[in-house]
């Protein structure tokens, strides 16, 4: 490579956020055709999600502190304030600021408890969101590994060009786990038996699926009606197919999250695969819904910290959760 010449990481990041603001771009040129009445359903669909999967976490933690007080309320306005800081924030930042807050919430709280009863909910998550891709890919409604590399989005064009670094990356994450393990080797004893606690509930079949699968799949059905109605508000149209499709590119394009939201790879995934509509009306949909959902998140956030934790002050919460995690002498 030459020296005039840029990276191809440079490249393919800057063509994928070209590709975004272009369809910004397409989409304020389009404002006006927005049906109001739909959009407003699909918010409260995806506000009744939020709910949802917060009154399912709030049971895997009663379950993980039966002694406890777990209040409703604050996890919550924990989760919401997470939702709404990976609404415009990169690398799941928000996820780590609703474990801060739940430890700060439940008085005796471990932090491995707080994280392994989050990731509880992926055991539902990640069984139906593997149906939903399978569904798309069956149905070719996704485009296939070798059209990958074509689609001008960072996310998707990068890792389908350079295996050997995605190779490369994820091996590098599994040393690093290992080394993280063998750090807290001295305390994995107890550090296992409070991730133990955390999972306490799949322990009891009957109590998981009727107190936190049940409430996910009325949040599953909640996000299936808000895309729902984002689709008949951008004049697209709501169907089973075009449903499903846009859960599946949401699954895609959130795998590695380079980007908020997994900006422009929905953009360059939902392009490809929207084939009923013009490409135009499918950018101004994808880019209108993200930012529809980004802003009313970030704002159930705002509110939910302000009423709830007093504060609102963001920088300085996320700040907090860094320095608490980092000032931690062991895994407790």
């Amino acid at each position: 490579m030459s020296s005039g010449e840029s990276p191809p990481l440079a490249i393919d990041l800057g063509s994928s956020f070209d590709a975004f603001r272009h369809a910004a771009d397409v989409f304020f040129s389009n404002v006006a055709a927005i049906d109001p009445a739909p959009l407003g359903v699909a918010l409260l669909f995806y506000l009744g999600m939020l709910l949802a999967r917060t009154r399912a976490w709030q049971n895997v933690l009663r379950a993980a502190y039966p002694e406890r007080k777990v209040a409703y309320s604050k996890i919550t306005a924990s989760y919401l304030a997470g939702a709404g800081l990976n609404s415009f924030i990169p690398a799941r930042v928000g996820d780590a600021v609703k474990i801060f807050l739940v430890k700060r919430s439940i008085r005796g709280s471990s932090y491995p408890a707080i994280t392994s009863s989050f990731l509880v909910q992926s055991v539902f998550d990640t069984s139906v969101g593997v149906l939903v891709l399978i569904y798309a890919i069956t149905q070719g409604l996704l485009p296939g590994p070798p059209e990958l590399p074509e689609l001008p989005a960072f996310e998707l064009s990068f890792w389908a060009e350079n295996p050997e670094f995605l190779l490369f990356f994820l091996t590098a994450l599994g040393i690093a786990a290992v080394a993280a393990f063998a750090l807290l080797a001295r305390r994995v004893e107890e550090f296992w038996d409070r991730v133990k606690q955390g999972v306490v509930i799949l322990t009891d079949p009957l109590r998981y699926l009727r107190q936190v699968a049940s409430w996910q799949g009325v949040a599953w059905l909640a996000r299936f009606g808000s895309f729902w109605f984002f689709l008949d508000a951008f004049h697209i149209g709501g169907s089973l197919s075009n449903v499903l499709l846009v859960m599946s590119v949401h699954s895609v394009a959130t795998l590695l999250p380079f980007t908020p939201g997994g900006a422009g790879a929905q953009q360059a995934l939902l392009v490809a695969t929207l084939t009923g509509s013009p490409g135009a009306v499918v950018l101004s949909y994808s880019v209108g819904q993200q930012l529809a959902i980004a802003a009313w998140a970030a704002l159930l956030g705002f509110l939910a910290i302000a009423f709830v934790f007093r504060t609102t002050d963001w920088r300085s919460l996320i700040r907090s959760a860094s320095a608490d995690s980092e000032a931690r002498p062991d895994p407790r």
